[in-house]
């Protein structure tokens, strides 16, 4: 496996074409803050797989699309080579790509929108980051979230377009919001919790991105299941719809969370892992909360819940000592701001 992985960097570095699809696979792998061209190639069938088997071929074609977009645009932008590289400005676009052709109704238009829509995440990735700068934190997929949300918010107001949230606006308070079935089939719920971090509900896609995240770091593997569970459990137990349950929808945020916090940005231990824990419990009230303020609007959270919760969890990062790299990690987003502006 080294072997291979010295070869295809070593091919990466003296052909452009091949240098560009490393730096697209890699930003997929990013959307799991991990840096590793296999683990983003088996994400990207995970997320195939799960597009076709829902009769949704389109959300994969948003996927490509929106990747090489964004990656080329960050390209075109003259950002930091380094950080293009490790895939850093491809992982929103995707998920942009991912989630115009899954939340509006497929019409020609909408490729358009998308392509736009990656476009702008790339640069909102620049401006944010150069905000979180300050506090030593990175935007994670937040330029995804606050993209998608003004594209679907901007759609409601055009002919030409149909949002398909299944998520008519709505106060607080009117409709019922719990309820559902549960089939108590908890292992499927469990790694559609994983899927649905790219808004796939599929738990075959689920088990692929488990093994994905196993090949370049099993930690991050662990605490992406140890996510999911908890999340959708303590859901189960404090009686959220069973429906969404059934879906994984309770999971994907807290599965970010416990990667972030318990496997990639902390040096491993109890304390950090009992801080992962508390954090995969905040981020699904986080969850909750944010699907309470956003019904009225009626767009859907998205990932939002992740960054808000992970934020809040990273500032007061003076209990813990960092990994290695996490000052690297900093002066890279610094770099990058710096080089773009």
């Amino acid at each position: 496996m080294a072997a291979i992985t010295r070869s295809w960097r070593e091919l990466a570095d003296g052909n452009p074409l091949v240098r560009f699809v490393d730096a697209c696979l890699r930003g997929t792998a990013q959307v799991l803050l991990q840096n590793n061209p296999l683990t983003g190639l088996l994400i990207l069938i995970a997320i195939a797989w799960g597009a076709f088997d829902n009769g949704q071929a389109r959300v994969v074609v948003g996927a490509l699309i929106g990747l090489v977009v964004g990656t080329l645009t960050a390209l075109a932008l003259q950002v930091d080579p380094t950080s293009w590289r490790q895939g850093l400005f491809g992982f929103s676009p995707l998920l942009t790509g991912i989630a115009v052709p899954a939340f509006l109704a497929d019409r020609p238009l909408m490729w358009l929108y998308l392509v736009l829509g990656a476009a702008a995440t790339t640069v909102v990735t620049l401006a944010l980051n150069a905000v979180f700068k300050r506090w030593g934190l990175t935007a994670f997929t937040f330029p995804f979230v606050l993209t998608t949300w003004a594209l679907l918010l901007a759609a409601y107001q055009f002919d030409r377009f149909v949002v398909a949230t299944q998520l008519p606006p709505r106060l607080p308070g009117t409709g019922t919001v719990t309820g559902g079935s549960f089939d108590w089939d908890l292992v499927p719920a469990f790694l559609r919790g994983v899927s649905q971090v790219f808004l796939t509900d599929s738990w075959i896609s689920g088990l692929l991105i488990v093994v994905a995240l196993m090949i370049n770091s099993w930690r991050s593997a662990l605490f992406a299941v140890v996510g999911s569970v908890g999340a959708t459990l303590l859901a189960l137990w404090f009686g959220a719809d069973g429906t969404s349950l059934e879906k994984g929808l309770f999971g994907f945020n807290a599965v970010l969370t416990a990667i972030a916090v318990g496997a990639v940005l902390h040096r491993p231990g109890g304390l950090v892992t009992a801080y992962a824990l508390f954090g995969i419990a905040f981020t699904l009230v986080v969850q909750m909360a944010m699907t309470t303020f956003l019904s009225p609007l009626g767009i859907p959270v998205l990932t939002g819940p992740f960054n808000v919760a992970t934020w809040l969890l990273l500032l007061p990062d003076r209990h813990f000592a960092p990994v290695p790299n996490h000052e690297r990690v900093k002066e890279t987003v610094v770099s990058t701001v710096r080089r773009s502006l």
